[in-house]
């Protein structure tokens, strides 16, 4: 899949070709053209890297959200987090570049800490609004009006930017993959394996939490500091992906559901199948970006928004019968 992955896009460049620059790497010895090699290691692979890493994720994030507000429709985008953490980055893009965005590479750190900063306080604002325990309607429409207002001060820094800049941070917002490099995958990798090992450990205590908080507790489980630990792990992972790939939306809302539906007896397996199938979306999607448009590319947000708008459509639909 990676190497028929890897041989879209403007370029013609076919599996074959993506074999023996690969076979090149381990000490083979093929010809291939010197441009070709470029494009498949300097700009595919860490592009195909990187796609996977944000579907993951995002997928991650989406499953530990449903999981402790017990909310199907629970979602970074949807509660606000991926429009704090947007909101958060763009400010500080906005603030230590003046005049355009070449400091990208060298404040990377400081765009992921300022768009964890922006997620953080959208999560505050969205549990502040939804009262005590889980109301699950209540934290959904908190969660939609946090998203407008981030969105709106999002558009508010755009609209004070340099046009020049202000052009190159729109689609940026949007989603996109075009900055993926060997030296922006690594913090990404670390925070994603980092949390998918503990959402593993905590898999029993989450599992716990599903059956109602009243359960978890006599179960042992501190359901208060385990929601806002997990949260606060969403928020992180989701603030990372926003500062290294844009806004990405409706991702985390779709895959945990597809994965219930793949795999209805193995719940052991799912935050495993979240972050394999949500990679594997991601990766397509972005081939997509690159293919649907000759000498163009579609900003990945646009996809993920018009599949994840009917997609939650249907799931509204689903849960308006089971409710009658």
């Amino acid at each position: 899949m990676a190497i028929l992955a890897v041989s879209f896009g403007a370029a013609n460049i076919s599996s074959g070709d993506v074999l023996c620059v690969l076979w090149n790497v381990i000490g083979g010895d093929t010809e291939v053209s010197d441009i070709k090699q470029r494009i498949i290691l300097e700009l595919r692979f860490p592009r195909l890297i990187l796609a996977f890493l944000t579907g993951a994720g995002l997928s991650l994030a989406g499953a530990v959200l449903q999981t402790v507000t017990r909310n199907p429709l629970a979602d970074p985008y949807l509660f606000g987090i991926a429009s704090g953490a947007s909101f958060g980055a763009v400010l500080v893009i906005a603030s230590i570049t003046g005049a355009g965005i070449s400091g990208f590479a060298i404040s990377q750190m400081s765009i992921t800490t300022g768009a964890f900063i922006g997620a953080a306080f959208s999560v505050f604002i969205v549990l502040s609004l939804a009262g005590r325990g889980i109301q699950i309607e209540r934290m959904l429409l908190a969660g939609v009006a946090v998203s407008f207002m981030f969105s709106a001060g999002t558009s508010l820094v755009l609209y004070a930017s340099d046009p020049e800049a202000a052009a190159s941070l729109l689609f940026w917002t949007l989603g996109s993959f075009t900055r993926a490099n060997w030296d922006t995958l690594l913090v990404p990798s670390l925070v994603i394996t980092s949390c998918l090992i503990l959402f593993l450990g905590y898999a029993r205590s989450l599992k716990a939490v599903l059956a109602g908080d009243e359960t978890a507790k006599t179960l042992g489980v501190n359901v208060t500091r385990l929601r806002m630990a997990m949260l606060l792990l969403g928020s992180l992972i989701t603030a990372t992906l926003v500062a290294n790939t844009g806004g990405i939306g409706f991702v985390g809302l779709m895959i945990p559901h597809i994965v219930r539906r793949l795999m209805p007896s193995q719940q052991q397996y799912f935050f495993l199948g979240c972050t394999f199938f949500g990679g594997v979306f991601m990766v397509w999607v972005d081939v997509l970006a690159r293919s649907l448009v000759a000498n163009n590319e579609l900003p990945i947000g646009v996809i993920t928004a018009a599949i994840g708008s009917v997609f939650f459509l249907l799931v509204l639909r689903k849960r308006s019968w089971i409710d009658s």
